[in-house]
């Protein structure tokens, strides 16, 4: 587009893009100039190997840092947030006794799937709106080789965080974010902070935090060591989704009753007292898994596994990841009546056709059962094929 026509969209029509994208399902729509930046910390982050295996990451990091990688020509990139907080109601009963605990944005269908079809509306708005010149752009749902954080930041969606999460201060801390590149020219939207840093620099985490680090010392397992970094190997959304293996022992026991995800370094966040429950409107909520007692997991079969996660995110997880899942949160109920009732589901998967499931059932029946495992297990400690599982039998226990 021309300078004038730039001029054009911006004056009259910006407003009335963002109000229809808004009427598309989003609740925050945002604008940022699709300018080179931003990419240094991820350089250092990746330097430092705090990606773990996620090799994707090294692969597409050219493309994050120069988003005209991905889009030749692009020249606005269009932030869309979708609040997925469900208000103080929804809590109840979490982290009960013998219950899972699952990242809220879990306990929905896949919001890469749901949020899909207000990205494909808000396509046909730019085309509606520009013409022709609306017809080229790119659209991801958190899983594309976009910063989204940064972009979103940069627009004044919210800040970065300590956590290195972005918060709202109206939303805090649950906003899932989507990105359209575009070669469309639209005034940005100004970020919190007005004047800009010498040489372009992004805000450093913690813009609004001040001397808060509530989400530093509340991390169960220390996976931020420093302001606005997040170590994925330390990291138990990592652990409990990524990491397709062995869990390190040392890692276990912070991860507490938590089965998919965690949210602690998003829920002691401040900010959060301003968030209000969502519209909800590209989400589908599935609360029924909430109230999923371990043992049900424990003794999950693939075809239960199929019909009581289908469409959600945690079907990419596969039935053994979530199993090995169920054995960490189940040894973590050590101590409590509830961990007792699950000697028997994790005696059986002690015998798991997957050696990851078996070392960690191992595990769990070592710590809830104490000096009895040993006569519990000695028949399968004696079969057991695996070195690595071998292991668990012996191994000190954090």
């Amino acid at each position: 587009m021309s300078a004038g026509g730039a001029t054009a969209w911006t004056r009259v029509r910006r407003q009335e893009l963002r109000r229809r994208l808004r009427a598309c399902g989003f609740d925050e729509v945002r604008f940022a100039t699709a300018e080179n930046g931003g990419g240094a910390g991820l350089r250092d982050w990746l330097a430092a190997g705090m990606h773990a295996d996620m090799a994707w990451m090294e692969r597409t990091a050219a493309k994050r840092q120069h988003p005209e990688l991905v889009l030749p020509g692009v020249r606005t990139v269009i932030l869309l947030g979708v609040n997925y907080w469900r208000g103080r109601r929804a809590e109840r009963g979490r982290g009960r006794a013998g219950r899972a605990v699952w990242a809220r944005y879990a306990l929905h269908d896949d919001y890469h799937d749901t949020i899909k079809p207000g990205l494909i509306a808000a396509g046909r708005v730019l085309e509606e709106m520009a013409g022709a010149a609306g017809t080229d752009y790119r659209y991801y749902v958190d899983a594309g080789p976009v910063l989204e954080r940064g972009w979103a930041a940069r627009a004044g969606l919210g800040f970065l965080g300590k956590n290195g999460m972005l918060i709202s201060r109206r939303h805090g801390n649950w906003l899932l974010l989507a990105a359209i590149l575009t070669r469309l020219e639209i005034e940005p939207d100004l970020p919190l902070r007005r004047a800009p840093r010498p040489g372009g620099a992004a805000e450093p985490a913690g813009l609004l935090c001040g001397r808060c680090r509530r989400c530093l010392d509340a991390c169960p397992t220390q996976a931020i060591p420093r302001a606005g970094v997040v170590d994925a190997r330390r990291c138990i959304s990592y652990q409990t989704i990524e990491n397709r293996g062995f869990i390190p022992r040392v890692l276990r026991t912070g991860i507490g009753q938590r089965v998919f995800g965690c949210d602690v370094c998003l829920e002691v966040c401040p900010w959060n007292r301003f968030a209000r429950a969502g519209r909800q409107v590209l989400l589908a909520a599935r609360p029924e898994i909430a109230g999923l007692p371990l043992r049900e997991l424990l003794e999950l079969t693939p075809e239960r596994f199929a019909a009581v996660f289908r469409r959600t995110a945690v079907k990419r997880l596969k039935l053994t990841g979530l199993l090995r899942n169920a054995c960490v949160a189940a040894g973590n109920s050590a101590g409590r009546d509830a961990g007792r009732e699950l000697l028997p589901a994790l005696l059986r998967l002690a015998a798991h056709e997957s050696a990851v499931v078996r070392a960690h059932a191992v595990w769990a029946v070592r710590k809830i059962a104490g000096p009895e495992a040993r006569a519990m297990l000695s028949a399968l400690e004696t079969a057991e094929p695996d070195a690595t599982v071998r292991e668990e039998y012996n191994a000190p226990l954090e």
